[in-house]
């Protein structure tokens, strides 16, 4: 097996010298706007507290623009969490900003931010990201409603139906909310038409399905059904991602998943502190479900979308949609720790709980990037060789994700020469440039018992 060491990571020259001085900035701006909006006759502590955070994140900023040294973390009145990245800097470092390996970096970067938060008395629970998240969200509300609108044809349909849920339209209906979720906002909602259920499967060879599934690089969505549909019930486990729609896209599809019988309990992962911006908190997703029922940012087809609420609201208030967090996810370590072996981060105590779920299905970029350990393995490298421990954990893992960043395994031979080719040929300088553009994807699986 190969060791971290050994793996050949990015370094991170581009993102420490563009990318996350720019997004520090816009942290710096959002505490400016929330400083200047407390009331200074009755919140002088808070204040004051808000600004020497302030400063802590200039001085962030500063380090990152002159390539400083990467310092331990601070341990005494923090999550321990932090005695871990610090025993992995103690172990590859020394390091800087412009030098130090992508994935232990970047995180670092998000988890430093927190500690200034973490360490106050008034700013504890602060989201630094959350003014970004909710406006970005609200300008989604065409796509909001039109999702609505067939989530509720659908499941009137099912309810109506008691389609058996190994039936051929339930498993067409899996394939278009996976695509959904797949692609967040880039997906077109034309396949999911007021239509019979016995209709939806002639629609299995639309031209919206044929333009989707050539972008999809690999493909192992029949392995995942037969997973998931070998018994009725059991439990589900998503892996988020980003907030906003891609959050409401997820919540979608575990709509489906409850009301065809393919789960009766579906379990959300958010990250249990602001992460790579946009990523999901508990926090956001209930908020979300009040952010829905704004009938002034959301004002079309309220009928639809307050019956999806409903939905979202009953099978939570049940136990049968559940938010579950852990320090794991917003750790450096790559998702191979995944195991029953004990380890620092505590990829041993995800394990356990994920266990029990017949399906683990992770979203986005940075999940896959740690599902392959962040390496830049040959492109045809197998997906079950990349997930290295995890493919022989008993887990079944199956993971979605539209390719932002140029870590990929499991393509065919001579696919990344083909897709150099066309890239190029549309136009762009940069024949290499397919790999960020987020106009592909991946859908791959493992049993767990390779």
């Amino acid at each position: 097996m190969l060791t971290r060491l050994e793996t050949g990571l990015l370094t991170c020259f581009a993102s420490a010298t563009t990318r996350w001085p720019a997004i520090v900035t816009g942290v710096i701006d959002d505490l400016h706007t929330s400083i200047g909006e407390l009331d200074s006759s009755k919140q002088e502590d808070k204040i004051a507290e808000g600004k020497k955070i302030l400063e802590q994140v200039v001085s962030l900023k500063h380090e990152l623009q002159h390539d400083r040294s990467i310092e331990p973390l601070p341990t005494a009145g923090v999550a321990s969490d932090c005695k871990s990245y610090n025993e992995e800097l103690s172990a590859i470092g020394p390091l800087t900003w412009q030098s130090a390996p992508w994935l232990y970096s970047e995180c670092y970067l998000y988890r430093k931010l927190y500690t200034f938060f973490e360490l106050s008395q008034h700013w504890k629970s602060y989201d630094i990201f959350a003014r970004q998240k909710i406006e970005t969200f609200q300008k989604s509300a065409s796509a909001v409603a039109e999702l609505a609108l067939r989530y509720k044809a659908l499941a009137e349909q099912l309810k109506a139906h008691h389609t058996n849920a190994d039936s051929e339209a339930i498993q067409v209906l899996f394939s278009e909310f996976t695509d959904i979720s797949l692609w967040g906002n880039a997906t077109d909602l034309s396949l999911l038409v007021t239509v019979s259920l016995e209709e939806i499967q002639k629609l299995q060879g639309a031209e919206v399905r044929k333009q989707n599934s050539k972008n999809i690089l690999a493909n192992d969505l029949p392995a995942a059904w037969e997973a998931i549909s070998s018994e009725k019930g059991g439990r589900v486990d998503f892996v988020l991602d980003n907030s906003g729609f891609e959050l409401y896209t997820d919540l979608v599809f575990a709509l489906f998943l409850l009301d065809s019988g393919l789960a009766d309990t579906i379990v959300l992962h958010p990250k249990s502190l602001p992460w790579f911006v946009s990523d999901v908190l508990p926090h956001d997703i209930l908020q979300l479900f009040n952010l829905l029922q704004d009938t002034e940012a959301f004002p079309d087809h309220r009928a639809d979308i307050d019956y999806l609420v409903e939905k979202l609201i009953h099978y939570h208030s049940e136990g049968q949609l559940v938010i579950r967090t852990s320090s794991f996810w917003t750790t450096y370590a790559p998702f191979w720790d995944i195991t029953e072996k004990e380890d620092p981060c505590g990829g041993h105590l995800v394990w356990e709980d994920l266990k029990d779920s017949k399906l683990v299905i992770f979203k986005g970029d940075l999940n896959y990037r740690k599902l392959v350990g962040d390496i830049m393995w040959p492109r045809t490298t197998p997906f079950l060789t990349a997930i290295q421990d995890l493919a022989s954990s008993g887990l079944r893992v199956l993971t979605l994700r539209t390719i932002k960043a140029d870590v990929v395994a499991g393509l065919a031979e001579n696919r990344e020469q083909e897709l150099e080719k066309e890239w190029a040929a549309l136009g762009n300088s940069n024949p290499l440039g397919w790999a960020y553009s987020g106009k592909y994807a991946l859908i791959q699986y493992s049993s767990g018992e390779n």
